[in-house]
């Protein structure tokens, strides 16, 4: 009980950055990015072709979403202020994009109508559908709905993880607000 007070208190404490005290996923603040994969593309100007969005990103101050599924709608939100967010921060050459795991044919067209919606200027969202969607050296949590990474030359300034249904509003505010942490 004592335990689950203290966890509470912590997650409090830090503003949401962790949903749960024991809930991680993807590198941390202070690790490298793993590196190179390849997704396919739905927008952007790879749009239906496979190409590595963290090679595009370079040392570019980026914001990426691994998400599991493509109909929710805080996933959506959360997408569509990070793309604000990139236009807002064009001087500093900001890039984003959003991983959505899962089948390709079901998604794509999620996808297409969700960026239509949101008018997305700038975040490409793209697709993994392999049996293991996202490279193991990301090391992202299968408990985990929506991962997000806000990382500058390459290393992790902020991550968020958030378990299925726990995306709010006020976390989203959050992960903007972070953006302040890479871009200069």
């Amino acid at each position: 009980m004592i335990r689950n007070v203290l966890a509470a208190a912590v997650v409090a404490a830090l503003g949401g950055a962790v949903v749960g005290a024991d809930l991680k996923s993807g590198p941390q603040p202070g690790d490298k990015v793993p590196g190179a994969f390849h997704p396919y593309n739905v927008n952007g100007e790879n749009a239906g072709k496979t190409a590595c969005l963290y090679c595009a990103a370079g040392d570019s101050p980026v914001a990426v979403v691994f998400a599991k599924t493509g109909d929710d709608a805080m996933t959506h939100k959360l997408i569509k202020a990070l793309d604000a967010s990139t236009i807002k921060n064009e001087k500093a050459e900001m890039f984003s994009f959003a991983v959505f795991q899962g089948d390709k044919g079901k998604l794509e067209p999620q996808l297409k109508d969700a960026a239509k919606k949101a008018e997305l200027k700038k975040l490409v969202l793209a697709i993994e559908d392999k049996e293991d969607p996202i490279p193991a050296k990301y090391n992202l949590n299968k408990d985990a709905e929506v991962t997000v990474l806000l990382y500058v030359d390459r290393v992790v300034k902020a991550n968020y993880t958030f378990a299925k249904g726990k995306l709010t509003d006020k976390d989203i505010e959050a992960v903007v607000k972070d953006v302040s942490k890479i871009v200069k």
